[in-house]
């Protein structure tokens, strides 16, 4: 079992910076695959961005550029750094990790962008 603690969001304006951080328990954190997905009212819950153990990452066309995952397996960590957000990067955030058997996910948190 692997429980994820999120923190680091709130209201910005657009073209803001917020960096969200994942707090993972577990012994085996630096195998993990961590990411991030993002849901707005009414949508899909969508990729944001993930890193594997082997440090390769993957984002959303929409983040590419704006949006960077990065991790601290000292601190079983993982971050996103967020910048020139948008009013449309408005959703709930949530991580993620990912281990050979099982997905585990944290609550969520929230991220508005205001026009």
């Amino acid at each position: 079992q692997v429980q994820l603690v999120e923190s680091g969001g709130g209201l910005v304006q657009a073209g803001g910076s917020l960096r969200l951080s994942c707090a993972a328990s577990g012994r085996s954190f630096s195998m993990y695959t961590m990411g991030w997905y993002r849901q707005a009212p009414g949508k899909e819950r969508d990729l944001v961005a993930r890193m594997m153990s082997t440090g390769n990452t993957a984002y959303a066309d929409s983040v590419k550029g704006r949006f960077t995952i990065s991790r601290d397996n000292a601190k079983n960590t993982v971050y996103l750094q967020m910048n020139s957000l948008k009013p449309e990067d408005t959703a709930v955030y949530y991580c993620y990790a990912r281990t050979l058997l099982d997905t585990f996910w944290g609550q969520g948190t929230q991220v508005t962008v205001s026009s």
